[in-house]
């Protein structure tokens, strides 16, 4: 065999001669690969620097034996000659006994590098294994994790079973698979939902998320957020994963935020209980409720637990169908209803049933209907403000809505607790005009009974419910036979207002009483008390004394200090104010000076003393009010006197006038 015949082959080829292996011969590419090493020297000196010696002992019983050997993929750790360190590569040998042409006997050896080979093999077994790993790791996660994890197709059908999906939602695999997991999501959300993961198949979006409502395999719905990507070959979708968080909590946690912040807004410049109750109705219905009826319970300090209710609905919102009935109506409740048991209780009454089927008794007793048909759940909320269940709010959800749980009634409560204010106020303002009233009462004594006098009195509180006036009224007889008649009216729509005006009403007697003098004087002594001991106090007075001058005659002496004239009215129709006898208020000049009046009285005449309360109205002048008790006065003369009263107040007063009303009627007999 000639050697030189290798000279062009595209592998290396390397020939030894004898025992000692000694490097006869080697080609081009052995060369390239392996280095010039120098021919004539034993093959284990040639090459001193190579790793693997067993490779030698492959020569030695090659040689010895004459069976040839292969070696597949077997590394070599070396200084090649195109590289500039040391490092390992793989080659196959294969090693067999030659003769070559001159009779020598040797090794031939050939070689063939299968570096790249080797290496994208062990590529492959590790990217293998990091594949089978990691499908073993995301089996795992599906198995155990809180998220369900779900894979579909590039069009978007499910392809893999979900066992957290299965145990959240109570779906089989034969239910799921597909587009079956629609079925599972509530049906408010459902075309939402479709019509945004249609949208991100369509366009292949790098990320789905979105947020609904599954139902449970327990029963009810809770929130989940989705979150799903495109698995990319090239460029090709081979499918997508995805996964379903709970998220209820959050959403409870943002709607609780977003609900109390439209509260707040909505409230903000509201100060009376019933608006605020209705503002915070509509806020209710319909992110918690699909209905809501709100009632003030005006009597709420003075009603026994156990007994009927008197409530003022001050709002109704259903979420659908005719608006609810309208505000401001009154309804007694009996003691067996539900709303008087929420009310005596001070907790909720809450219950949840079989929509259409509420338990016996939920359903308030002698009220205009408030439980849709298809309610599933109602609470009655009573909202106690400092001990006392000023307020009473029914919310009801319907069909297959999620029925009211605690975290909708602590959401509830916590809604109502911005009327606690206001309802606050308008308790104590009870309280207040319950004890001015008391007190105002207290002092609206029964006229004398005086030989040849008619006297009657009258008192009409205002008609607004956050008045309480300071009128009084008086009427007394003096040691000398003179009688006195008195109405008076102190600044102010409060409890101060009416103390205050009881003690100046007092005081008026005691100064009336303890001197005869002229009624200027005594206003006179009135006014400087009053700025000694009522600081910043104004108030105006009328004080008239009907006295004998001689046997027959009867006559008036009388003082107004900043108040509405007298009128006296003849027998005849005749009316006319008593201008004379004027003065500022009492409390407004530093040095007070109270002049004092005479005017004869007819037999037959009716004088009248009154407040402002009968003859102001808002955006009218005074003169046009004193006009029209000048004409009702004159027609309703021909009276009695206490039917001339009644008269008067009943063609004076409006329906919603906002002051306090006192007068005292005088009526002479006739001669």
């Amino acid at each position: 065999m000639r050697l030189t015949m290798f000279d062009p082959a595209p592998i290396g080829v390397v020939f030894t001669r004898g025992p000692e292996h000694r490097l006869a011969y080697t080609n081009a590419v052995y060369r390239k690969t392996f280095g010039d090493r120098p021919l004539g020297r034993p093959l284990r000196r040639t090459f001193p620097d190579l790793a693997q010696s067993g490779y030698f002992d492959i020569f030695d019983r090659v040689l010895a034996t004459g069976e040839a050997e292969v070696l597949t993929a077997v590394p070599i750790d070396l200084d090649f000659a195109d590289s500039s360190r040391e490092e390992t590569r793989y080659f196959t040998f294969s090693v067999s006994r030659a003769t070559v042409s001159d009779g020598s006997r040797g090794v031939l050896g050939v070689v063939v590098e299968t570096t790249e080979q080797v290496t994208a093999a062990r590529r492959i077994r590790v990217l293998s294994e990091e594949r089978r790993r990691a499908l073993l790791r995301y089996r795992s996660l599906v198995r155990a994790g809180s998220e369900m994890v779900w894979v579909t197709g590039p069009e978007g059908g499910v392809t893999e079973p979900s066992p957290g999906w299965q145990r959240v939602t109570g779906q089989s695999w034969e239910e799921f698979r597909g587009d079956g997991w629609i079925d599972a999501i509530h049906p408010d959300d459902r075309a939402a939902v479709v019509e945004r993961w249609s949208r991100a198949l369509r366009e292949v979006q790098p990320r789905f998320t979105h947020g609904y409502r599954l139902r449970l395999a327990t029963g009810g719905y809770r929130h989940f957020a989705v979150d799903a990507a495109p698995v990319r070959d090239g460029d090709r979708v081979i499918e997508w994963i995805g996964t379903c968080r709970d998220v209820e909590q959050e959403w409870q946690d943002a709607r609780r935020e977003k609900l109390l912040a439209r509260a707040t807004a909505v409230t903000a410049d509201t100060a009376r209980p019933d608006e605020m109750l209705a503002a915070l109705t509509a806020v209710i219905v319909p992110e918690l409720a699909d209905s809501c009826t709100s009632y003030l319970l005006p009597q709420a300090l003075h009603r026994t637990p156990g007994t009927a209710l008197a409530a003022e609905r001050v709002a109704a919102v259903p979420r659908q169908g005719p608006p609810g009935p309208p505000p401001h109506h009154a309804e007694h409740l009996r003691p067996d209803s539900a709303l008087v048991r929420a009310a005596d209780r001070r907790r909720p009454v809450h219950a949840v049933f079989r929509p259409g089927s509420p338990p016996p008794g939920i359903t308030p007793t002698g009220t205009e209907p408030w439980l849709a048909p298809d309610a599933n759940s109602v609470v009655l909320l009573p909202v106690v403000v400092d001990g006392t269940t000023a307020a009473l709010v029914v919310a009801c959800v319907n069909g297959d809505r999620p029925p009211l749980g605690s975290s909708e009634i602590s959401l509830l409560q916590t809604l109502l607790e911005r009327a606690h204010t206001p309802l606050r106020n308008a308790l104590e303002y009870q309280r207040t005009r319950q004890v001015a009233l008391a007190l105002q009462h207290s002092l609206l004594t029964e006229p004398p009974d005086v030989p040849g006098l008619g006297i009657a009195v009258r008192y009409r509180p205002s008609s607004s419910a956050a008045e309480v006036g300071g009128d009084w009224y008086d009427s007394f007889m003096l040691r000398d036979d003179a009688a006195v008649l008195t109405v008076g009216d102190v600044a102010g729509h409060d409890l101060p207002a009416a103390v205050t005006m009881s003690q100046l009403r007092n005081m008026l007697r005691g100064l009336a009483l303890d001197r005869e003098e002229p009624t200027g004087e005594i206003l006179r002594r009135l006014d400087a008390s009053v700025q000694t001991l009522y600081h910043e106090c104004t108030a105006t007075c009328v004080l008239a004394r009907i006295e004998r001058p001689a046997p027959g005659l009867l006559q008036l002496q009388y003082s107004a200090a900043g108040h509405p004239p007298p009128l006296l009215v003849e027998a005849d129709g005749t009316a006319h104010f008593l201008d004379e006898g004027r003065s500022p208020m009492l409390g407004l000049l530093p040095d007070p000076r109270h002049s004092t009046a005479v005017h004869p009285l007819p037999p037959g005449s009716t004088l009248l003393l009154y407040t402002d309360g009968l003859v102001e109205r808002r955006n009218e002048d005074l003169t046009d009010g004193l006009d029209r008790l000048r004409r009702h006065a004159s027609t309703a003369v021909r009276r009695p006197l206490e039917s001339f009263c009644d008269e008067l107040l009943a063609g004076m007063l409006t329906a919603d006038n906002d002051d306090d009303t006192a007068l005292v009627a005088l009526r002479l007999s006739v001669a």
